[in-house]
């Protein structure tokens, strides 16, 4: 859209000459249903990086940020939740109604507000113009996605929607960046009041007595306003039919990951063994410059070796986070909440609680918040405690290290899919079976609840940008580089000093008789019936902190061992532990709660240390027994 045809907006009439001015508006919030592209215009007004995805439970808290390219530099953005409705029916909910009263503690009341909707389904995104007009709060309203409905043939005319809604409405595309002249403009205008009151009056609706009731009116005003519905593509219903077919659906959802995890390990393994030998080359370099005794050990043995071991899979984890990053921006993923809403429901739990479980393979700790979107407060406890069995991004490092030390470069199908790939799915698969069956106990025993009604709209199948992928796998990768740089440095530094330590006769001592593999040596006897040796034992302790410093614990103990020194971790590994223990670590990570950050989360969404003390319990023991018999069956087969 040109700059000569710029997007049709209405505003308030500008106040009368002489008109006292009493202040100026300060704080805005933002709000919109899911899937309208309220993210994608936050991200555009403050050139704040957040994650942009395709279906709802996103965003579950509102996000402040600074204004930018609308002339002024004072203003603050509050991005709201993506909600349906102003019903108190979920944390969701609670969160706009307390800002937009002024109720949130720490928020102040919002001077403003944007509001949000989806122009492609503009008749059932009205339903929440209703409540937030009536609130009385300075509005303006922004029809989004407005080059996709003009392309795709649709229609409405801005400013008799206005004058319906007695509300500025533009005409935007948050993708594009088109319209926001008209947002600062209401802004501006905004900012002066008349006599202190707010140039905008409140809608003066209808009594809405219900949902029914809201949708007529929603009808009504799109009918009056001359809106046309943009018709939905032939290929798109096409697509659809096959996408969410009870058969097919399924299969080509397994097609995809299976594709996904392929070319993660056919493109991904050989970038990481470039990386790794870089890193290495490096540390040889660095050697040069450090003189000989504790300090070369502790920067090269403790810290180098310890981080390098776990950045070496960096480019796979991106690899990964790029695929997923495709099927959101494209819409496949919210098909893929359809189709396991038939499954979550066959174990007693909402479709709602696919969108947390989903986004847990990235990290269970926004995926728990994310379980605010369930209104039934049973389903969403039972959706927090099964969450952490779903395979995050943390569990990568361990998985790809164990499965390049163990497992055979051998293919099948032609080629088509290897054995590592297989091994990983299957990883992934114990895990998701994990959750299922536990949700399922839960919800046939202590946690019975009612059903309640999965309701998502579909959004349109759209082509990913560069500029969204790039930002996603940007704040990955800073994510990853600074766990590394904090945790798992800090980390590695004190197992390096422990494992120096008891000094003997001005010499470091042995690793054994240190006083990390003294430590080591006496937890010994507990994890040996799983195959584990002393030095694993001490990965397990470290990595409650966070998964990944496993993999940093392990380079930092075999480069301190002088038998393996000079050996890669993979092979010091292969050398170090049999294929039983190396199968049941595998399977004893796919189960245990390794992660301080989500016992926090979890208390805090629960308000009680019962119920996370309970999961870590629970999963502790699950992922010990099924190590055992893993490392059994193994060594009884193999040997």
């Amino acid at each position: 859209m040109s700059e000569c045809c710029a997007p049709p907006v209405y505003v308030p009439p500008v106040p009368l000459p002489g008109a006292k001015s009493h202040g100026s508006v300060h704080t805005i919030a933002l709000i919109g249903p899911p899937n309208s592209g309220k993210s994608t215009l936050f991200n555009r007004l403050t050139g704040l990086r957040q994650k942009v995805a395709n279906y709802p439970g996103v965003t579950v808290e509102q996000r402040m940020g600074r204004m930018a390219g609308v002339g002024r530099d004072d203003l603050t953005l509050i991005d709201l939740p993506g909600i349906y409705s102003l019903d108190a029916y979920s944390e969701d909910a609670r969160v706009s109604i307390d800002v937009l009263e002024g109720h949130m503690p720490g928020t102040p009341k919002p001077d403003a507000v944007l509001l949000v909707l989806d122009s492609l389904h503009l008749t059932r995104q009205l339903m929440l113009a209703a409540p937030v007009l009536a609130m009385g709060l300075p509005t303006m309203v922004l029809l989004n996605m407005s080059d996709l409905m003009d392309a795709r043939g649709g229609a409405i005319d801005p400013l008799l929607l206005a004058q319906e809604l007695q509300a500025p409405v533009a005409l935007v595309s948050a993708t594009k960046g088109t319209g926001m002249e008209a947002i600062q403009l209401f802004l501006n205008r905004q900012s002066k009041k008349v006599d202190g009151k707010p140039e905008q009056a409140p809608l003066m609706l209808p009594v809405l007595g219900n949902a029914m009731s809201t949708h007529r009116w929603a009808a009504q005003v799109s009918s009056r306003t001359g809106y046309r519905a943009p018709l939905s593509a032939q290929a798109s219903r096409r697509v659809d039919a096959i996408l969410l077919h009870r058969v097919w659906g399924p299969l080509l959802f397994l097609l995809v990951v299976i594709s996904v995890f392929e070319v993660v390990f056919s493109i991904g393994q050989p970038l990481s063994d470039g990386l790794g030998d870089l890193l290495g080359r490096l540390g040889t370099y660095a050697t040069d410059f450090l003189p000989d005794g504790w300090i070369r050990s502790l920067v090269l043995d403790g810290a180098w070796k310890g981080v390098t071991s776990v950045l070496v899979f960096l480019p796979q984890i991106l690899l990964l986070f790029l695929f997923i990053g495709v099927l959101e921006d494209t819409g496949y993923l919210a098909r893929a909440a359809l189709i396991a809403d038939r499954v979550m429901r066959s174990i007693g739990l909402n479709g709602k609680a696919f969108i947390p479980l989903l986004s847990a393979y990235a990290c269970a700790v926004p995926a728990i918040m994310a379980t605010r979107t369930i209104e039934n407060k049973r389903d969403r406890l039972a959706t927090i405690l099964v969450t952490p069995f779903m395979t995050c991004s943390a569990r990568l490092p361990v998985y790809m290290l164990l499965i390049a030390a163990f497992v055979p470069n051998v293919a099948f199908a032609g080629g088509l899919i290897g054995l590592k790939t297989i091994v990983m799915l299957s990883l992934y698969l114990i895990g998701f079976l994990a959750a299922l069956v536990t949700a399922r106990l839960l919800k046939s025993s202590i946690l019975k609840s009612s059903d309640t009604p999965f309701i998502l709209e579909l959004p349109q199948y759209r082509m990913p940008t560069l500029r969204s992928l790039s930002l996603r796998l940007m704040d990955r990768a800073k994510v990853f580089l600074t766990q590394a740089g904090t945790i798992i440095l800090s980390v590695t530094l004190a197992l390096w000093v422990l494992a120096y330590f008891p000094l003997h006769a001005g010499h470091h001592a042995e690793l054994t008789e240190s006083v990390i593999g003294r430590l080591g040596h006496f937890i010994e006897p507990v994890i040996a019936p799983l195959g584990f040796n002393w030095k694993i034992g001490i990965g397990l302790l470290s990595s409650v902190l966070a998964r990944e410093v496993m993999v940093g614990t392990m380079g930092t103990l075999y480069g301190a061992d002088p038998e393996t020194q000079a050996l890669s971790l993979q092979t010091a590994l292969h050398h170090d532990l049999p294929l039983g223990g190396a199968i049941a670590l595998m399977v004893f990570f796919a189960f245990a709660l390794q992660c301080t950050s989500t016992i926090a989360i979890v208390r805090r969404e629960t308000n009680s240390w019962k119920w996370p003390a309970l999961q870590f319990a629970y999963m502790l023991a699950l992922a010990y027994g099924a190590a055992f018999v893993t490392n059994y069956l193994v060594t009884a087969i193999w040997g």
